[in-house]
């Protein structure tokens, strides 16, 4: 693997007119070959570092560690870590590169003309646990189909989220299938409403729209969806993790709706007021 110094320089490449098209009409977009596989590998370091080999062996939250006592476990979809990414010298290289093709994918523009910009929301490492193993964290289930949007406190839509598997990885591993189109649905509530079903359930006409089969994915391939498209994925049936990290993004002119938000510390913010550079920067 090259030194990072060099995969700084450019770790991806930028989005096309074509991929820019496909987001837009279905919601999602494949990119392949979008990220230099050397830059996937040391990020996978990264991750093993701060996870461990079994991608279960970083810390318990607190209110996870009180539920796990109590019997209970995390988030089934995947066991979720802070990558502290605008920190390492290598990932902020490639979340400042992704913020170029986001800002193409948006495809928004200020009152002046010009092209609006995209802010840094988040980036987590985002493991699937083997669903035939147990797990202190949870993270070994199937995704439910659901929709991001609720879940970030933002006061408009716009958002996306770029998913990269740090490995090469088909549907055995648990990955994501996209219904086709439905982001222009509009806002279809947190999945926690849900009850003992999902988004497919409670809305059975998105199933009239059509669905992506779920991806395959060579090293350095990603996926892009919009924060209102519906989405989900199979358990993970491999004898190892699903290893994967996602950057969410969100417009520059986005603003915090008020609404508790588990993502960041709303403590000295004000309801409708614009998200700081200092924590989520203008990367694109």
């Amino acid at each position: 693997m090259r030194d990072e110094s060099v995969l700084q320089a450019q770790p991806c490449r930028t989005v096309t007119a074509e991929e820019v098209d496909h987001f837009h009409e279905f919601g999602w977009v494949k990119l392949e070959r979008f990220v230099d596989p050397d830059v996937l590998r040391a990020m996978l370091g990264v991750a093993r570092e701060k996870m461990g080999d079994d991608a279960d062996s970083n810390p318990l939250p607190p209110g996870l560690e009180e539920a796990v006592a109590r019997g209970q476990s995390g988030l089934s979809y995947f066991n979720a870590q802070r990558s502290s990414g605008l920190s390492h010298p290598l990932i902020r290289s490639l979340i400042h590169d992704v913020g170029k093709s986001a800002k193409r994918l948006q495809r928004r523009a200020t009152p002046d003309g010009a092209e609006l910009g995209v802010r840094y929301y988040s980036d987590f490492f985002v493991p699937k646990l083997p669903a035939s193993k147990k797990s202190r964290h949870g993270g070994n289930g199937p995704t439910a189909f659901h929709q991001d949007f609720i879940t970030f406190a933002v006061d408009r839509s716009g958002g996306m989220t770029f998913w990269f598997p740090l490995e090469p990885y088909g549907p055995q591993a648990g990955t994501m299938s996209f219904v086709n189109g439905s982001h222009r649905a509009g806002v279809l509530g947190d999945y926690t409403t849900y009850g003992s079903g999902d988004a497919l359930d409670v809305f059975p006409e998105l199933r009239a729209l059509g669905m992506s089969d779920p991806m395959t994915y060579e090293l350095g391939d990603v996926t892009v969806h919009t924060h209102l498209t519906i989405h989900g994925a199979g358990p993970n049936m491999m004898d190892r993790p699903r290893w994967a990290y996602l950057l969410v993004t969100q417009p520059a002119d986005v603003c915090w709706n008020g609404s508790p938000c588990p993502n960041f510390d709303s403590t000295a913010m004000k309801p409708w007021e614009p998200f700081g550079d200092e924590r989520f920067p203008v990367i694109g």
